[in-house]
This record gives structure tokens, C-alpha cells and sequence, in this order.
């Protein structure tokens, strides 16, 4: 990290590497000041290291004022008291410090040519908003803080900051936690995980505003919440009460909810505060007085993480047939596709659909049981195709002007002979992209958008947009997910985790898992030859094909599997 003045810059780091190794025995840490714990049991993690910062220091020059503020917006007890010392007194009431937090990689100040104004330069590593929304960015993204300061009674003080706080990226992985907030698929059937970044200590009053706050930009018209808009909190505070959040709404919008969609917004709280051990039940309340939530029976409870059929379709001898247990077995009633040349096949997760593309794989097919397999579509190229619990078989490929184009088919319950129910997207983030490989979650709400422009390849997490009938409408502006190498294919591995790899029948290949909740990629133990991937309910049911057959993944290596089946793949 490079500072105004290096020395103060090393030390600072050094502090913070003493903090992450004493981290678990909760020994005191030297940084600026002492460490404790937050004795506040309400707000969060009872256990969260706080910072203790130090005051301003007599005769600082203006760039140590500014790294000393920054620094000190690392101790965020008592509404940021310590950081307000190095500001004048009229922006100290007005400055803003939750409105968003730069995490940055290393910084500097460096002066401009304005008398008494300097500019923070960031290597930026996320930009979390107010809402905890994160946004990865690789290295070299730069952002720039201007500060205007002056002298207050002989010593430099800032006059002009913009919100918010700037800290060292070691230091967010200690006081800041990845924790999933919870919405509903529109059919209110399945809970949909919206990973937001808090700071530990203040978890639960964070989490209820931003549930109430809606979605994550991605996730807009995809997922649905049973709180209606407008709805607020009614005091400052989340209160945990003997194991109970007390959850205080404005009154209007929650009095006048039905029974059923108080459940709901009772439930989506309890599965929003499920990280939270002090958290054991949730009261609703309406200006302090409690509110009865009834469960008549009406309102089934939403499935969180839904769990994919232990059983793979493959190809064997170039027939679909079914792999479980490291065994193979006919599909039931599927007819002979042996002449098509059958590769990377999908079984829907609901029915006994199945799809798959020809050997070139230009061609996608749909079968159903007692019918013979039926072309989609043919293009120059086209992806893996991937079921929706909906029953939507979804590919990308071309159109016919070469624009990227995602499809999705509607094959089940359609007469021999019948036009299926067909959808074209073309989402404009998605213009002059190659897709890659595209593959819906096992909710049926987001997508997994691996794409390539210019050699530069993106992984990405879209929202599916569906009409009122569940039919497919358009995918949201995505979210990125960093991963140090190219990827060329990915699966869902549970709801908030993917496993990427570029695929290679010559060279090891090391797959990636990439969290939402996690900051760094976790690299998987390399293989030889690995050319596809699958993966069913948790990271250690992921498998990898080679042409030396199928192997899992066991601890830190590959255990061998069955040979002879091909290019398996769990239901979905």
C-alpha cells in the first residue's frame, strides 16, 4: 500500500497482519489504538473486533490528516466519533459515513493544483453502497477522493469530504461479513438468496433495511418480497429481546396486510436472520405494539436452497441414459437418439424431459417420453442447455444476423407434432458477446452468463424477468464475479456458489468455485484433461470428465469413477 508517508503505510499493514492471525483468539491488536468486542448483543455479532482509532495528532500535516481520518473510518463505535475529530465542525454533522464504502488494494494522497486540496487515489478492490450491495472490480480500478482542507485553531482539519468511507481491503475482510438477505420467486415457492456486505456488529438493523429497501439491482423484476413499497421501519433499531428481533413497521402498511402476507414478511425476516445466532424468533410490530401473525396452513414455507435429484443424464454409446450411485441405466421411456449423436444433455428437474445438442453442437433437441427427440433450433454454435424448475429448457447462440440470442423452449405437455412455446431474448449487455455457456439456477430465478468479447471473458449472475404465466421475459443488467482465469464453462453448485473452468482435453485444469459471499475465488485441486464439469447438491458432489472417465471431487484431489458414460449432468 502506498501512503503519503511510507512509514506510518507499512506499519498500518504490519498491525493488520498481527490483527488477522490473533483474529480467533480475540487477543488485543494493536493498529491505532486497543481492540475489544462489541458488547452490543442486539446489533449483531456479539464477538466482532472493533477498532479503537487514534485522535488527530498535534502539528499533522494535510496528508496525514486525510490517511489518519480514513484510517480512523475503520472504527465505526459511536457513529464514527473518531473520525469526526478530523473534520470541521460543520461537515463533522454532516458528513455521511454509511452512504458507501470504498475498499481499496493500496492508496495515496497526492496534491492538486488548488491550494489546500488533495485527492485520495484508490486502487479500488469493491464499492459497497448503502444498502450493502458489493460491486467487484479487478486491479487497476482507480477511484479518486477530493479533500478540501483548513486550519481550525492552528491545526489542519477537512472542510469538504464526500460520503462515505475508505478502507484497506485487509481490513473490510475483518469487520465486514458476506450475509445473504432473502426474497421470494415470484410464485412465492422458493426463498432467493441477496448476498449484502455488513458490518458484523450491525447485522440485524442492516438487514431489515435493506430487505425493506428491495432487491439488489440484478435481482429487480426477477425475485418479489411480501413487504409492500413504502413500507419503513418505524424506529432507528432492531432490538433482540430475549431471542426475539423486534421488528417495529410503520403501521399503515402493516395493519392493513392480510394474514398471509404478514406470514410471509415474518418468514422472510427469520430466513434473513438465520446467520444471526442471537436471533432465534421474529416479532412484528406496528409502533411498538405487537402484531399477530396467524399460520393457518394457507402459506407453505418457501424452499431455500433447492436440492437437485442425486441422478445424472449422460451419454453412453450414443443413447441418453441415466448415471447414479457410478452406475448406468436406460432412461424410462426415451426413445433411440443414437443417429442424432447426442452430446451434452439436460434433464429437467420436474418432468422426465430431456434435451441435448448433435455432435457439432449446432443443433438443439428436445425429447419427452413416447415421442421421438425434436430439433429446436439450429445455429452456428449454441450452449449447454439448462432446465429451469419451470420447465423452460434454455441455450445462447446467434440469430440470424449474428446477435447474440438467448432462447428458451417450452417442450413439456406438447402434442407429437405441436408448436412448443418458444422465447428470443437479446439483452443489450449482451450485444457483440460470445456466450459461452449459460445455466439457470436451481430456482429458476437467475442465470449463470459465462461470455467472451475480444478474448476477455466475463462470469456473470442475470435475473430472469418472467411474464404473470411463469413465461420468460428478459434478463437484468447482470452482476460480475471476478475469477483469475478464463472459464469456458460453469454449473451451479448450491445458491449462492458456482464451479467455472476452461476446459482442456491436454492440460491440467483447476476449476474455480466462486462465491457470493466469499471475496477470493477458491481453486480446486488441478486434473489432467478435464473437459466437463457437473455438479449436484455442495461442493463435494462436484464432477469432472476427462478422456479417462469421471471423477468427484474428494477433499483435495479427484476420486475415479465410472467409465464409459459422457458429458453428465444433474437435472436442471
Amino acid at each position: 500500500m502506498t501512503r503519503g508517508s511510507g512509514g506510518r503505510g507499512t506499519a498500518a499493514l504490519a498491525a493488520l497482519m498481527i490483527l488477522v492471525v490473533f483474529l480467533t483468539s480475540c487477543a488485543q491488536i494493536p493498529r491505532s489504538g486497543p481492540v475489544g468486542k462489541s458488547t452490543d448483543e442486539s446489533a449483531g455479532n456479539p464477538n466482532a473486533p472493533v477498532f479503537f482509532p487514534s485522535a488527530p495528532r498535534a502539528g499533522a500535516s494535510p496528508e496525514s490528516v486525510i490517511e489518519d481520518f480514513y484510517s480512523a473510518g475503520s472504527g465505526y463505535e459511536d457513529d464514527y466519533a473518531v473520525a469526526r475529530q478530523y473534520l470541521t465542525q460543520s461537515v463533522s454533522v454532516s458528513w455521511k459515513p454509511d452512504q458507501r464504502a470504498l475498499v481499496f488494494r493500496s492508496a495515496r494522497v497526492v496534491k492538486t493544483g488548488v491550494e489546500n486540496v488533495f485527492n485520495y487515489e484508490l486502487d479500488l478492490a469493491y464499492s459497497v453502497d448503502a444498502d450493502g450491495v458489493a460491486t467487484q472490480l479487478p486491479e487497476g480500478s482507480k477511484e479518486t477522493i477530493p479533500a478540501t482542507l483548513t486550519k481550525v485553531d492552528g491545526e489542519w482539519r477537512i472542510s469538504a469530504i464526500p460520503d462515505g468511507t475508505a478502507i484497506p481491503e485487509e481490513t473490510f475482510k475483518v469487520i465486514y461479513g458476506a450475509y445473504p438477505i432473502y426474497f421470494y420467486d415470484p410464485t412465492f415457492t422458493y426463498a432467493v438468496p441477496d448476498v449484502r456486505w455488513f458490518i458484523k456488529k450491525k447485522t440485524v438493523k442492516a438487514m431489515t433495511s435493506a430487505l425493506l429497501g428491495g432487491p439488489a439491482p440484478y435481482l429487480k423484476g426477477a425475485v418479489v418480497s411480501a413487504f409492500p413499497s413504502g413500507i419503513k421501519l418505524a424506529r432507528e433499531s432492531v432490538p433482540v429481546v430475549s431471542g426475539a428481533a423486534q421488528v417495529d413497521l410503520t403501521a399503515k402498511e402493516l395493519v392493513e396486510a392480510s394474514s398471509e402476507d404478514r406470514l410471509r414478511m415474518q418468514t422472510q425476516l427469520a430466513l434473513t436472520f438465520r446467520s444471526q445466532p442471537d436471533v432465534i424468533n421474529v416479532e412484528l410490530r406496528a409502533n411498538q405494539d405487537l402484531v399477530r401473525v396467524d399460520d393457518n396452513g394457507s402459506v407453505l414455507p418457501p424452499v431455500r436452497d433447492k436440492n437437485v435429484p442425486a441422478r445424472q443424464i449422460a451419454v453412453n454409446n450414443n443413447e441418453l441414459v441415466r448415471y447414479e450411485n457410478n452406475r448406468i441405466s436406460p432412461l424410462p421411456d426415451i426413445q433411440s437418439v443414437a443417429t442424432l449423436g447426442p452430446e451434452a444433455p439436460a434433464e429437467s428437474p420436474v418432468s422426465q424431459s430431456a434435451a441435448f445438442l448433435n455432435g457439432s453442437r449446432t443443433t438443439l433437441y428436445s425429447i419427452v417420453p413416447g415421442q421421438p427427440a425434436r430439433a429446436l433450433t439450429t445455429r452456428a454454435t449454441l450452449t449447454h442447455p439448462s432446465f429451469s424448475p419451470q420447465d423452460w429448457v434454455w441455450t445462447a447462440g446467434p440469430g440470424a444476423n449474428g446477435a447474440t440470442e438467448v432462447i428458451a423452449y417450452h417442450p413439456t405437455g406438447v402434442a407429437q407434432g405441436a408448436g412448443i412455446p418458444t422465447v428470443t431474448l437479446t439483452p443489450p449487455w449482451l450485444a457483440g458477446r460470445n456466450v459461452k455457456d449459460f445455466r439457470i439456477s436451481r430456482e429458476g430465478t437467475r442465470a449463470l452468463v459465462i461470455s467472451e468479447q475480444d478474448g476477455k471473458t466475463r462470469v456473470q449472475v442475470t435475473g430472469v424477468i418472467r411474464n404473470a404465466d411463469g413465461t420468460p421475459k428478459d434478463l437484468t443488467t447482470p452482476t460480475t464475479l471476478l475469477t483469475p482465469r478464463d472459464p469456458d464453462q460453469g454449473v451451479w453448485v448450491n445458491d449462492t456458489t458456482v464451479a467455472v473452468m476452461k476446459a482442456s482435453p491436454s492440460d491440467n485444469v483447476a476449476p474455480d468455485l466462486l462465491s457470493l459471499t466469499a471475496s477470493q475465488p477458491q481453486q480446486l485441486a488441478p486434473w489432467p484433461g478435464l473437459t466437463a464439469i457437473s455438479a449436484g447438491n455442495g461442493p463435494e458432489e462436484i464432477f469432472g470428465q476427462s478422456a479417462q472417465g469421471i471423477f468427484q471431487r474428494l477433499g483435495n484431489g479427484w476420486s475415479p469413477q465410472l467409465k464409459g458414460p459422457l458429458d453428465p449432468s444433474f437435472p436442471g
